[in-house]
């Protein structure tokens, strides 16, 4: 939509007027009535197909979810005002780093999925940074992350006390997310 550069009726000041107040009240609130963002609404069956994602029960030889980590954990996340749709699962594995890191670039390239490196950070290894890749196109896009974690983290972000599973070997979360209409949205964005 152009905008004019002269206004030809009357009324258009006092609308123009009444339009940039209205949107200078929204930003500085931070509220908007012409959002641009996506909400938690209606995001039911995304959430389903999210979940249903095969890869999320792919794992290495060995690989076991802790208790109360069986089925996947999925929900949908709005705090930053553009809603994102996630399930995950967490897992101890007994083995290195390398061989998880190994297992999902084989596996996930198999199902179609898109490793993606991080342009910003390329010398950082898998085993520290963990591994991003995607599939789809608009409307059916995801995004799939592999990464590590400590019984410390799970402490602090699940509030869990983990096991003797993760006395040794590699504790790893992976994630399949998406925006809630399936917008293309890339790993380093």
């Amino acid at each position: 939509m152009s905008l004019r550069t002269h206004f030809t009726r009357p009324t258009t000041l006092p609308t123009a007027v009444l339009l940039a107040g209205a949107l200078m009240t929204a930003g500085l609130t931070g509220c908007s009535a012409l959002s641009p963002f996506n909400s938690c609404d209606d995001t039911t069956a995304r959430l389903k197909d999210l979940r249903s994602q095969s890869i999320l029960s792919s794992t290495p030889e060995g690989a076991t979810a802790p208790k109360g980590f069986e089925p996947a954990d999925s929900g949908c996340i709005d705090d930053s005002g553009d809603a994102w749709l996630y399930a995950e699962r967490i897992y101890a594995f007994p083995g290195s780093r390398q061989k998880v890191v190994d297992f999902y670039r084989t596996t996930a390239k198999a199902d179609g999925w898109r490793l993606q490196p991080d342009p910003v950070n390329p010398d950082i290894a898998a085993t520290e940074g963990g591994l991003c890749f995607t599939k789809g196109g608009n409307g059916d896009a995801l995004l799939l992350t592999v990464q590590f974690t400590t019984a410390r983290q799970l402490k602090i972000e699940h509030g869990y006390d983990a096991g003797p599973e993760f006395d040794s070997g590699s504790g790893f979360e992976i994630e399949v997310g998406s925006e809630t209409d399936g917008a293309k949205t890339g790993c380093w964005d």
